[in-house]
């Protein structure tokens, strides 16, 4: 056996981690949805990457064009941050005194 530099069972057991933390995300979506949502959305990307690793590792590749996919997910995650950088600076919290 080839020295790897990922091994498919561990990367099924990151997939399946994975998966549990898209559907806690998805099933608290409503306590924080800015963030549920970044976190579904990270866990989805990095889930892509797995299975398309395993796909490779396999020798059969079934997922065509992930890539659309990964920089949609991306795309809206790093526009939540960005939200979440300019509603923090716009908090005006009144300086702590004694």
């Amino acid at each position: 056996m080839e020295n790897e530099k990922f091994d498919i069972e561990i990367l099924k057991l990151i997939e399946n981690k994975l998966d549990y933390i898209y559907s806690i995300a998805k099933s608290n979506y409503n306590d924080y949805p800015e963030l549920m949502d970044t976190i579904e959305n990270l866990a989805q990307v990095a889930n892509i990457f797995a299975k398309s690793r395993i796909q490779e590792l396999k020798g059969r590749v079934i997922t065509s064009s992930p890539q659309g996919s990964i920089v949609s997910k991306i795309a809206n995650s790093y526009s939540r941050m960005q939200n979440y950088e300019k509603q923090k600076k716009n908090i005006n919290v009144p300086p702590w005194k004694l």
